[in-house]
């Protein structure tokens, strides 16, 4: 038998009192604070209910670990644990609680019904949650040992799962940065390599044409557009996950197996000119603000060495304008890479296939393993949290 098992034989053998939250607990709302008044850094941050602060001020209005809930918004539910002292605005719920309960007790018990919350939420337009709505939440309150022991074993898992995925983002950010030399190094190293644009490996370089975004289906011809090269697509890709009717496309351009598609407008220095090699066979459709390179080089290799530090640093020289940076043809058409013979680009590309496989199966299987211990956590701290209600 646990220690919290007999605890609650000896304390609480035929079940707990159950109270309405406002029974325990002051609910308050937080105060309204000009955005004009807040700063990106501060000494205090101000809390209006989502994962992040909405800024920074100098001074607070509630002090360390403190619960709070988001009142409105897309968070409105969110149930939040603050550990310093910060500015709750008005669109943030505070926890108080009596001496009847624990404040992290409160905390993991509020916080595994924030479901039940964020379907209360009410309106038309913005969501909202009412303030009654928290005050009404059934609490079960079993004696105070008994709930020290629940905190101190959810409190534990709770740290052990912070760590485990501190430790497994660190691997990641360390094989991601050993995957980037490794590249860097062998394609600067490439044997027997002649400096050359893209200018001089072109055999064509055009522009795509506009697919909207109305006009994508799920049957047709397929297609990529600009945004997806981002979002969906790495290295290499065998198949669009975009289709459209030719019909809709006015000048409508194409691309091919081993051609190179780039996105010339991003939202950021780092993904200007992100490029992507087509390996599958049907001929496709270039969405606008792409520009499609066609070789007679490895595209898996090409890709690769569009990848690289010193290339990024060649991409980088795009114009930014309204906060969104663009490239070109011409500006395209001036980067310099290294380009070895046919067989070593595929050699390299091989290399770099199987290392860049491994990197991807750690990105995919993190969340995976972060979920999946969550998903543990909420387990156990439902089941250390229902108690048998006393008659």
């Amino acid at each position: 038998m646990s220690k919290l098992d007999e605890l609650i034989a000896e304390l609480c053998p035929d079940g707990v009192k159950f109270y309405n939250l406002c029974d325990v607990c002051i609910v308050s709302k937080g105060i309204q604070f000009n955005k004009s008044d807040m700063n990106e850094t501060g000494t205090y941050p101000v809390i209006n209910g989502g994962v992040n602060p909405s800024g920074y001020i100098e001074q607070y209005n509630c002090d360390d670990n403190t619960i709070t809930i988001s009142q409105g918004g897309a968070s409105a539910g969110y149930v939040n644990f603050i550990t310093s002292k910060f500015w709750a605005g008005a669109h943030c719920y505070t926890l108080k609680p009596g001496s009847l309960v624990l404040n992290r007790y409160l905390f993991h018990y509020v916080k595994s019904n924030e479901y039940k919350l964020q379907d209360c939420q009410y309106g038309a337009g913005i969501p909202a949650l009412a303030k009654n709505t928290i005050e009404s939440l059934s609490i079960p309150i079993p004696p105070l040992p008994v709930q020290e022991e629940i905190v101190r074993i959810l409190d534990n898992f709770t740290e052990l799962t912070a760590e485990l995925t501190a430790e497994l983002t660190a691997e990641l950010t360390a094989r991601k940065k050993q995957y980037e030399f490794y590249r860097d190094e062998l394609i600067s190293n490439a044997v027997n390599a002649q400096m050359l644009t893209i200018n001089d490996l072109a055999t064509d370089i055009f522009r795509g044409s506009g697919i909207k975004r109305d006009q994508i289906t799920t049957s047709g011809i397929p297609c990529v557009r600009y945004g997806e090269i981002y979002t969906s697509y790495d290295i290499s890709f065998s198949e669009c996950n975009s289709h459209t009717s030719e019909d809709v496309v006015s000048s409508p351009k194409y691309f091919e197996h081993g051609d190179i598609i780039f996105a010339i407008t991003g939202e950021n220095v780092e993904d200007i000119a992100k490029s992507v090699a087509y390996m599958g066979n049907e001929k496709c459709l270039a969405g606008g603000d792409t520009v499609v390179l066609k070789h007679k080089q490895e595209p898996r290799y090409l890709s690769y060495a569009l990848s690289t530090t010193d290339a990024q640093m060649q991409k980088s020289k795009g114009k930014v304008k309204s906060k969104v940076v663009h490239s070109s043809i011409p500006s395209i058409k001036e980067i310099v890479l290294p380009i070895p013979s046919y067989d070593e680009q595929v050699m390299i590309a091989d290399l770099l296939d199987s290392f860049h496989h491994l990197i991807c199966d750690m990105v995919n299987g993190l969340p995976a393993e972060i979920e999946a211990r969550q998903k543990q956590y909420e387990y156990y701290r439902d089941k250390l949290l229902s108690f048998k209600e006393l008659k």
